[in-house]
């Protein structure tokens, strides 16, 4: 259970996080890397290391507001440090045991599900059962496409 259970964190975050459309989906998803690791300054147990960490992922959030693609790699680098607190530091949350190991495993589902263009993962279910069942009329999508990466609409018509 202890690594079932933040893959599971990981897919539900993915499913209900697409009910925030796009483009706003994106910034949430680059900002919370940051975060996560600033909270960490006041007491992570590795004293100036935390800094030395902190400091590289701001730009990379930066950059993750407009590109899903950042927005992924901004958790990568987390997953490393989550596995370096648990075997090292103090853990995130000071009176659970194992949730850096916990998180080290989250992250990287989210991060996949980013580096993906962050897509409804139900729309992409529907889709698929759709073009598995030539018979039935198509009906058009509830969201417009977005360029993966871009966060740009995909024009009408357009077979990207």
């Amino acid at each position: 259970m202890q690594y079932v259970a933040p893959v599971a964190i990981g897919v539900l975050y993915a499913l209900l996080m697409p009910f925030v459309r796009e483009p706003h989906r994106r910034r949430p998803n680059a900002v919370m890397p940051a975060g996560a690791d600033a909270t960490r300054l006041s007491g992570g147990g590795l004293d100036g290391w935390e800094f030395t960490f902190t400091a590289p992922i701001a730009p990379i959030a930066f950059r993750g507001l407009d590109s899903w693609t950042f927005a992924g790699i901004g958790r990568l680098p987390h997953t490393g440090w989550d596995v370096v607190h648990h075997l090292e530091g103090n853990p995130i949350i000071p009176f659970a045991h194992t949730p850096s190991p916990g998180c080290a495993i989250c992250d990287p589902v989210i991060a996949l599900w980013c580096l993906g263009g962050g897509p409804s993962l139900i729309g992409l279910v529907r889709r698929r059962r759709r073009g598995h069942r030539p018979d039935t009329v198509e009906s058009p999508p509830a969201e417009p496409a977005w360029h993966p990466g871009t966060g740009t609409p995909v024009p009408s018509g357009s077979s990207d």
